[in-house]
């Protein structure tokens, strides 16, 4: 049973014969998060918190079945009679045990072997690329969340109807592997959140930001923080500037004045700050993007058609969360968990699933010398949910040979090369033409 050999893989399961769920996370990586959080199991459980690791990670993998069938298909339990099982309560009290810190560690350990292994070696200029991007998860009403995580208001009056979990991810441009990841109350902007993740970037990279992350405050600091690294940004409509060195008709080094506001949270900030500023040659309609400040000062290094062209690469990384709220969640409007550390376990568990199937659909285009990207989530997600169920119940001797297939079967999935956008990039108006109740009012 699945159950039993995690736990005693050394002594009889040579290496190359794990699954693609353990292959990934090595049980030595969870002991050593266990050990540093002091959640190890001191006494002998039917729920160790080794498995509780696993059923969380599961559970992100596993959207459509209840926690305890999760807990049940793959035998995550240590039971002496054949047939035996634990009470559905003791599930919650394993979980609420173990807590989030745990999950947090691997995920932050995961990650930076994942990128170091996967994304290293795919750069731009010299630069490896990722991008900042945020996005909201949907909690219980109860009023623990309420309390903690915050309505979003639209005005004075109209609030979401749920408490809502802000979230901030640094990911990887090309493979959108996600490195690290800052989440709270919604009362915070993601801005605050991206503060947080400037000190994972890497030295000789380009972070890529959405137009909301026009910041002097988050980009003067990022750069003072990691000189060798790089960031980009869309221009606002209302963005004021000074040209102040012209490089070609739509190359600048422009100076912006930084405001009264920013510099009231942090005083070393200085009255003006500078940047490079590249201008799209064909007009752009309203609410588009009409160019991109950037410090890459070094025109010759970075020519005016470089920049405008790998920008359009960030647009792929919503696609991220797009594949986890509705591949892995399958649109769920809501978390599972009814409390603020359940919440928080349960964000990292998905993350931690996400990563894992991102990692093997990484290692799939290896083999087949393609993109990352035209491997088909769905599909690739599909044959690990597949090959997990499987494991639990076949023989370790065999798993190699169905690894094997299951690789060799997701290449035929291999997605054809993305065709140019006929039309530009829009953004719909979201209506209906039904009345909203409102719960709260």
């Amino acid at each position: 049973m699945l159950s039993h050999w995690l736990l005693d893989t050394e002594t009889f399961v040579a290496p190359d014969s794990l699954s693609t769920f353990q292959q990934h996370i090595p049980l030595d990586w969870i002991s050593q998060v266990l050990k540093q959080t002091d959640k190890a199991s001191i006494r002998k459980r039917k729920l160790p918190a080794e498995l509780v690791v696993w059923l969380v990670v599961a559970m992100g993998l596993f959207r459509d079945r209840p926690i305890s069938d999760v807990v049940e298909k793959l035998d995550l339990t240590l039971t002496e009679t054949l047939g035996d099982t634990v009470v559905p309560s003791a599930i919650p009290q394993a979980r609420q045990r173990l807590s989030s810190e745990p999950l947090e560690a691997l995920f932050n350990l995961c990650a930076t072997h994942w990128t170091q292994q996967e994304d290293s070696s795919d750069t731009w200029n010299g630069l490896r690329l990722f991008s900042v991007d945020g996005t909201q998860f949907r909690t219980a009403d109860t009023p623990a969340l309420s309390e903690h995580f915050h309505y979003i208001k639209h005005s004075k009056t109209r609030h979401t109807e749920y408490p809502i979990v802000r979230m901030c991810a640094l990911s990887s441009l090309r493979s959108r592997l996600i490195h690290r990841v800052a989440f709270g109350p919604s009362y915070q902007g993601e801005v605050s959140y991206a503060k947080g993740l400037s000190e994972y970037v890497s030295d000789n990279s380009l972070t890529i930001f959405d137009r909301c992350y026009l910041s002097a405050e988050l980009l003067i600091n990022w750069r003072l923080r990691h000189p060798a690294s790089h960031w980009m940004v869309p221009i606002k409509g209302n963005t004021q500037y000074t040209i102040i060195e012209t490089y070609s008709d739509y190359d600048f080094k422009v100076e912006m004045k930084v405001s009264a506001h920013a510099r009231k949270l942090d005083p070393s900030l200085p009255e003006h700050w500078q940047a490079r500023l590249v201008l799209y040659p064909e007009p752009m309609g309203p609410g588009k993007i009409r160019g991109l400040l950037c410090s890459l000062e070094n025109t010759k290094a970075f020519n005016t058609r470089d920049i405008l062209d790998v920008y359009f690469e960030r647009w792929e990384i919503e696609n991220s969360y797009g594949e986890i709220k509705h591949q892995m969640l399958e649109d769920s409007i809501l978390l599972r968990s009814q409390t603020v550390e359940g919440i928080k376990q349960e964000l990292w568990g998905i993350l931690l699933a996400y990563n894992l199937v991102r990692v093997e659909i990484s290692r799939i285009a290896k083999e087949a010398n393609v993109s990352p990207l035209r491997i088909s989530f769905v599909m690739a997600l599909r044959d690990i949910q597949d090959e997990i169920l499987w494991c639990a119940i076949a023989s370790p001797g065999s798993i190699p040979k169905k690894l094997k297939a299951m690789r060799e079967k997701v290449k035929r999935y291999i997605l054809p090369e993305k065709r140019k956008r006929p039309k530009s990039r829009t953004v719909r108006i979201s209506k209906t033409r039904y009345t909203i109740q409102s719960k709260h009012a």
